[in-house]
């Protein structure tokens, strides 16, 4: 065994062979892998061997849609099999809310260039013949599904890394990973000592283990899963062609043939988490006792589906343990707070999802970045604040939803309410409809008399429709408040501090006393940030952003920190709110001795003021598009906050207004959003945020974004007036010209100041001109839609700047 290796991969499973194989593929043929076993004895060689291209997030599926198109590349490499089966796959709809599900992925699909399709009862019936189709609606077929040889897959993978030059070393347990002052680890085996540049943990069952000797904790639990194969069915071996996967989501279960029998697995109510003190070095090519307790309800709903299984006997039982993420997608990049420390673990999906994992894990490791936005998978999607405690139950939520209905405005109760701001009890007793941002409660909306305080999940305009309506007036007519908790916030400070940001972002760095706004960009000329930018003094910088891109900020901010220049997150320490609306402006006077008129206080401002017992950094910018300002103080003092603005406020009529309220305002301003419009995945040009970048200095990004500016974006983000129906856009609609997807929304939504329906969405940029007709197709159904370049509201910014 060497002694020393540019990356030490640990863990052997089909994730851990995956990134080896994909290191070498972009040209890193120093690494190596260890497993304390034999290569696929964690979840690995248990699997159900499933691969399937359906996921909520685009990007995830476009990476689902490249681990299954890997493996028969695989297999021309090494010359093994993958035990490939390609029978398609088709998901059950039995209610109307499911089929709208289906019907917006398909429509995802249209533009991801996915040949998915929606089948009828009797469609499904032809292909997949021992299915009861009662009461079933329709079902979404995907040619891509399938299943494959779990061990023969991961073996593959393997001998593909060790043909490029890795070396694998298994039977090696790993004690300690302890880093150096460089950056790099020593990694300590029970066969010698590995000195490593970087450290990949793809331990999988073992990962929280594995992280604990590097200091980390990452947010994932095993969870015992069950499923069952049968003894020989005629009805499959008699048919002379294999059976496609069939997926019913109402029963929980999911399908497929397994040689002459059926292979069906359960994701039963009755979840049960396994080895919640932490996994058992001893465990390995072994299954958990059969429970045929907890899955008796969903054998029961089975049967019913399938009736075929009524006269199967069981020829095997397997129960074994895999690991879930509190959201059910995977852990993957740098971890933050370590230097050359890789997650690539919560892979619960790994023949889904593990070629996808490995090849952008080894992009971001070889190139810097990797090609598509990730956020979905990102280890740093959540934050220093999780915790094994809310880790746990969210895990088993999770699992108990895995084939619920996703509704865009759902809000899943596990584990909530965690963390809060000093007021919540005041909003609460206001009657606030409650979310979450980045484990924060946060205002949705706010209940009036006998409304309910829940808001129904639905794909088309919920109970939050007229009191959404309601806080919206109340702003555009008179003064709105709401929290500003829920943005990011960021102190810079030293006397390098200008010259810092001037690098890493973009665009104009104020001058004392003024905001600036602001792209942050990749190397590759990409999003990875759209900040606030406020000068409190030289050598002392605010900046706001995404609440819930902080930690992926933050390891940003480390990572580029030179000189006598500081970066602290104070998002949590810096709180309190903003007034929007006509209004705003009488209001701030009435709680201050400073002068606020128009012109001792511009737009764009930003000033320390007294206000009543505080002293408080104002801003005056607003998201909802309106006179507004941000109004921030200490934590500690934002309830002697609130209750100055709310006394003050009552003869202006101020209300509260919460975040469905502000996703609508905004949509008068045609303002986009981060992860919505603003993502890894576009470019200043794409997005109009080139407006603000400054091209008299160095910045990263700089080269690629020059030569966009020269050759021009190809798409551009457009505003559309669609005449909708009870569905507004949600995200990821395509967007029809000539009878051809040209383009996809980005969000939308129901513009209660205009009394319509808006959607925001990139087209061909030789089609981005005002009028332009399209077509957008809204679960299922076509939409004329019309481009606009006028903001529906304050067109000119002359309420908003004066």
């Amino acid at each position: 065994m060497k002694t020393s290796t540019r990356v030490c991969v640990i863990g052997g499973g089909v994730v851990g062979c995956s990134v080896l194989y994909h290191l070498t593929r972009l040209g890193w043929s120093d690494v190596m892998l260890l497993d304390r076993s034999d290569l696929t004895s964690g979840s690995t060689w248990h699997a159900a061997g499933g691969f399937h291209t359906l996921n909520g997030d685009t990007n995830m599926a476009a990476l689902q849609g490249y681990t299954i198109r890997l493996y028969r590349e695989l297999e021309e490499l090494t010359g093994l099999s993958c035990g490939l089966h390609h029978v398609g796959g088709v998901t059950l709809a039995d209610s109307p809310e499911r089929m709208d599900m289906l019907k917006a992925e398909r429509a995802k699909h249209r533009f991801m260039g996915l040949e998915t399709e929606i089948l009828g009862p009797d469609e499904i019936k032809a292909i997949a013949p021992i299915t009861n189709v009662e009461g079933v609606l329709g079902g979404l077929y995907d040619p891509l599904d399938g299943h494959l040889d779990p061990s023969g897959t991961t073996h593959a993978y393997a001998k593909a890394a060790r043909m490029a030059g890795a070396e694998i070393e298994t039977h090696c347990m790993v004690r300690e990973t302890t880093p150096r002052a460089d950056g790099t680890w020593d990694v300590v085996t029970d066969k010698g000592t590995i000195h490593a540049e970087h450290v990949v943990n793809a331990a999988g069952l073992w990962a929280r283990e594995v992280g604990a000797m590097a200091g980390c904790y990452l947010p994932l639990h095993p969870m015992e899963h069950q499923y069952l194969v049968t003894d020989d069915v005629p009805e499959i071996y008699e048919r002379g062609q294999e059976h496609p996967h069939v997926m019913d989501p109402g029963g929980e279960s999911y399908l497929r043939q397994e040689g002459r029998g059926l292979c069906i697995g359960f994701y039963e109510q009755k979840a049960r988490p396994w080895a919640v003190d932490g996994t058992p070095w001893t465990f390995g090519h072994e299954l958990l006792p059969d429970d045929y307790d907890k899955i008796e309800d969903s054998i029961a709903f089975a049967y019913r589906r399938y009736p075929v299984l009524e006269r199967a006997g069981v020829k095997s039982v397997i129960h074994g343990p895999f690991t879930f993420a509190p959201d059910g997608n995977p852990l993957v990049g740098p971890v933050p707070g370590l230097r050359n420390y890789w997650s690539a673990c919560g892979v619960m999906a790994g023949f889904s999802q593990g070629g996808g994992v490995g090849l952008t894990l080894a992009q971001w490791m070889v190139e810097g970045e990797p090609e598509r936005d990730v956020f979905a998978m990102d280890v740093a999607r959540f934050g220093r604040w999780i915790t094994p405690g809310y880790t746990l139950p969210k895990v088993v939520e999770n699992y108990r939803m895995r084939f619920s209905v996703a509704y865009p405005n759902e809000e899943l109760p596990a584990a909530r309410p965690f963390r809060t701001t000093p007021v919540h009890d005041i909003f609460d007793g206001m009657g606030a409809v409650w979310g979450q941002q980045y484990g924060l409660e946060v205002p949705n909306y706010f209940a009036e008399g006998d409304e309910p305080r829940y808001e129904t999940p639905t794909f088309r305009r919920s109970n939050a429709f007229e009191a959404t309506a309601r806080e919206v007036r109340a702003v555009r007519e008179g003064v709105g408040i709401n929290e500003v908790q829920n943005f990011g916030k960021y102190l810079v400070t030293g006397s390098g501090a200008r010259g810092w940001l001037d690098r890493i972002m973009a665009g104009r760095i104020p001058k004392p006393g003024r905001i600036s706004l602001t792209p942050m960009l990749a190397p590759s000329g990409r999003l990875i940030g759209d900040f606030t930018v406020a000068c409190l003094d030289e050598g002392r910088f605010r900046l706001t952003a995404s609440y819930g891109a902080q930690d992926v900020h933050m390891r940003w901010f480390d990572a580029q920190l030179t000189g006598d220049v500081a970066v602290e997150n104070i998002s949590d320490r810096s709180t309190g709110f903003q007034i929007a609306g006509p209004r705003a402006r009488d209001l701030l006077a009435k709680v201050t001795r400073a002068d606020v008129s128009a012109d001792a206080f511009r737009f764009l401002d930003v000033k320390r003021l007294p206000l009543g017992l505080m002293q408080a950094t104002v801003q005056r910018v607003s998201f909802t598009g309106d006179l507004g300002y941000e109004i921030y103080v200490d934590a500690m003092e934002q309830r002697a906050l609130w209750h100055l603005l709310w006394e003050a406020g009552q003869e202006l009529g101020l209300k509260p207004f919460g975040m469905r309220a502000m996703m609508s305002l905004r949509l008068d301003k045609f303002f986009g959003a981060w992860l919505r419009e603003f993502s890894p995945d576009y470019t200043p040009f794409e997005t109009g945020m080139d407006r603000f970048i400054r091209w008299n200095k160095d910045f990263i990004g700089k080269a690629a974004a020059l030569k966009e500016r020269y050759t021009g974006a190809a798409r551009k983000l457009c505003a559309f007036i669609v005449e909708a129906g009870d569905a507004d856009v949600i995200a990821y609609e395509p967007i029809w010209l000539d009878g051809r997807v040209r383009g996809f929304c980005t969000s939308g939504g129901y513009s209660h100041y205009a009394g319509k329906s808006v959607a925001l969405g990139f087209v061909p940029s030789d089609h981005a001109k005002e009028g332009q007709e399209v077509e957008i197709e809204i679960l299922g159904e076509m939409r004329k839609a019309r481009l606009v370049t006028q903001p529906l509201f304050d067109a000119d910014g002359a309420r908003m700047r004066g």
